[in-house]
């Protein structure tokens, strides 16, 4: 049954092209629109105040990313939030780095807060951190395991009212009824900068078309990503690779390879 709701929503992304605001960092614009375009999805990196409330009233989500913060980013992210609250729309926190330091898990818990629909997508480390427990990280890279992270992650399901996705080595899609375990993914996708916040971006293109919980980006992902790897020779042909597999994925090839357990 769960299969089929996460080829459904591809099916109804495709056909709907949902437009995805994204507030996200420098470093990976540019690899989020595309894995966004090859999905079948409208991306816009908006940043200005100016716009934002007319964006967020036909935008079918958005996506903030926390990547190069500054005080200037965060005044936007803020109203950017308050103009998504406004017209019933997702948020999308990815809190990168949270955790690393004071400005980023202070940011991070205010963007939460303030959000009304929320989904959070991090790495174990940045879940762990941003539910107030001792996270293992170094800068950016989580040094804890996924499984260490459920626990945090429930509590920020209850804390938040939120759907919570924790990407690794597995991912875990804790909601307030469910823990789904997602099994797929290779080694390499670390490898490539941004793969997280790529996961992100297509967490909020799908919830635009209706799956807040966060499971079908991270299936899709995680299939794409394992079939692209088998492909390739190393992490830069594998984010090209990946891009293609992400346009050519059908729901046959997904339901035959996706490897998902749940676990409540």
């Amino acid at each position: 049954m769960l299969i089929e709701q996460i080829t459904q929503a591809l099916a109804a992304l495709r056909q709907q092209k949902p437009l995805v605001v994204n507030i996200t960092n420098y470093v990976v614009m540019n690899n989020t629109a595309n894995a966004l375009l090859a999905i079948g999805a409208s991306p816009i990196m908006a940043h200005s105040k100016q716009e934002m409330a007319e964006m967020m009233s036909y935008a079918g989500a958005l996506v903030i990313n926390i990547g190069t913060l500054d005080s200037a980013w965060t005044d936007r992210m803020m109203f950017a939030v308050e103009q998504a609250n406004r017209h019933n729309k997702v948020v999308v926190l990815d809190p990168v780095g949270c955790g690393a330091s004071k400005l980023r898990t202070d940011t991070s818990r205010q963007i939460a807060q303030l959000a009304n629909t929320l989904i959070i997508r991090g790495n174990a480390s940045e879940i762990i951190a941003l539910a107030g427990e001792q996270a293992q990280s170094k800068g950016v890279d989580a040094l804890d395991s996924s499984d260490a992270a459920l626990s945090a992650a429930s509590f920020l399901v209850n804390q938040y009212d939120a759907n919570v996705v924790i990407s690794g080595e597995t991912d875990y899609i804790v909601t307030h009824t469910q823990i789904m375990k997602l099994n797929n993914g290779h080694p390499m996708m670390p490898c490539v900068t941004g793969m997280g916040c790529t996961l992100s971006a297509l967490t909020g293109a799908f919830a635009a078309v209706g799956d807040e919980s966060g499971l079908a980006a991270a299936a899709i992902l995680g299939v794409v990503g394992e079939i692209a790897a088998e492909q390739v020779r190393g992490p830069g042909s594998l984010q090209m690779t990946l891009l293609d597999e992400l346009y050519q994925l059908d729901g046959q090839t997904l339901a035959q390879r996706l490897k998902l357990e749940v676990l409540k």
